[in-house]
């Protein structure tokens, strides 16, 4: 069975629409990998799904760490992304390539993500350099929440929409091999796509993207909570699991 590498990825530019997604354990890695999903990203919202926290800030790079080797040792083609966490790459360029040499040296993760554009081109620049592959993230970046005032939609302004194109193409020019495009207004992300030579990933960006990402639990309705505006669901396996729970609870006092 053949591994999903870097150069595949690349190869979905400008073709038909690839779908990539989220997975944080063995059962959603495994799905992901059956289903023939090319590209896992391990994202830093484990911090929600899997450790209960409100956003991805407190997540600390050895709660990533277990995450990660549980996806890459539960998938045979996919390609696993590790999605660099709070503060373990923004504090210096010396932290960043230490942080990423663990996910790919330790955690076993074939590229990883970080979420930024111009203020972060020689970080991903040197990662590229010393041979790790970088996936880019503009847009609505969920570790400046509280500078962003929130998780809201991004872009809308011109001056913004300038910004936001600006970061991509650092992105391009530090030597990623794509960019996730997140919460930003349709044709913008238009845009963004086809002034890129790597391909784009949207979540919330349209559908004008190369491809389109979402998250594990949010796509197969895993939480009790509602899922987010631009989330496409199919499932409601969260009402599954807890009728099944108390029809067992209900058996059993019953004798």
């Amino acid at each position: 069975m053949k591994k999903t590498t870097i150069q595949d990825i690349l190869n979905f530019k400008g073709g038909p629409l690839f779908a990539t997604l989220t997975a944080y354990d063995q059962t959603s890695a495994k799905v992901a990998d059956a289903a023939g999903i090319p590209l896992i990203l391990v994202g830093d919202s484990a911090s929600m799904t899997m450790y209960g926290y409100n956003t991805t800030l407190p997540i600390s790079m050895e709660e990533m760490l277990l995450v990660v080797k549980a996806v890459v040792r539960s998938v045979k083609r996919s390609l696993v992304v590790a999605d660099m966490p709070f503060l373990s790459y923004q504090t210096s360029i010396d932290d960043t390539v230490k942080n990423a040499g663990l996910f790919i040296k330790e955690g076993g993760a074939g590229a990883v993500k970080l979420e930024g554009g111009k203020n972060i081109k020689a970080h991903i620049k040197t990662l590229v350099d010393f041979g790790i592959p970088v996936l880019g993230h503009v847009g609505l970046t969920p570790q400046s929440f509280h500078q962003l005032s929130g998780y809201k939609m991004q872009g809308k302004s011109k001056t913004d929409a300038e910004k936001i194109m600006e970061d991509a193409l650092a992105v391009q020019e530090a030597g990623a091999f794509g960019v996730v495009l997140e919460c930003i207004p349709d044709e913008l992300a238009k845009k963004i796509t086809q002034s890129l030579d790597i391909p784009t990933i949207g979540i919330g960006a349209g559908m004008c993207c190369d491809g389109q990402i979402q998250v594990f639990h949010d796509l197969l309705g895993l939480s009790d909570s509602p899922a987010p505006k631009h989330a496409m669901q199919y499932e409601s396996l969260y009402d599954k699991m807890l009728k099944g729970v108390k029809a067992y609870m209900a058996d059993i006092k019953k004798g």
